[in-house]
Formats: structure tokens, C-alpha cells, sequence
């Protein structure tokens, strides 16, 4: 049975969208690497966000515990 199989070539996965692809790096096509780039700057930022405001809240916490 095994010799009926058909043999799939080495390939990777982009890392955005998920096609097949052979070749080296992440990404398929430089389209896939943009929009992955776009998406990564879009979570650090509201990461970057998340944090000031948790920041601001344990200040503010603080402040009004002390007085």
C-alpha cells in the first residue's frame, strides 16, 4: 500500500496566511510578510497601550490607598 503513496515534497507553511510553499523563510510572498509585519506592530502597540493604562491604575491605586 505504502507504495502507491504519493511522495509530497519538502515544503514549509507561511507563517500568515498558511499556504504551502517551497523555498526558505516564514512567508510566502512579500505581501504575506507586510501583512504580518502590519498585524505584529498592531499587537506591540496595543500591548504598549494595555500597559500604560495598568501602570496608571496601580499609580492611582497607590496614591489614593496612601492618603
Amino acid at each position: 500500500m505504502a507504495e502507491y503513496a504519493e511522495k509530497i515534497p519538502q515544503h514549509r507553511h507561511c507563517a500568515a496566511c498558511g499556504k504551502a510553499f517551497v523555498g526558505d523563510g516564514r512567508f510566502c510572498s512579500p505581501s504575506c510578510q507586510e501583512t504580518s509585519t502590519a498585524e505584529v506592530k498592531g499587537k506591540l502597540r496595543k500591548y504598549l497601550v494595555l500597559e500604560v493604562i495598568l501602570v496608571a491604575v496601580v499609580v492611582i491605586a497607590l496614591w489614593f490607598g496612601w492618603k
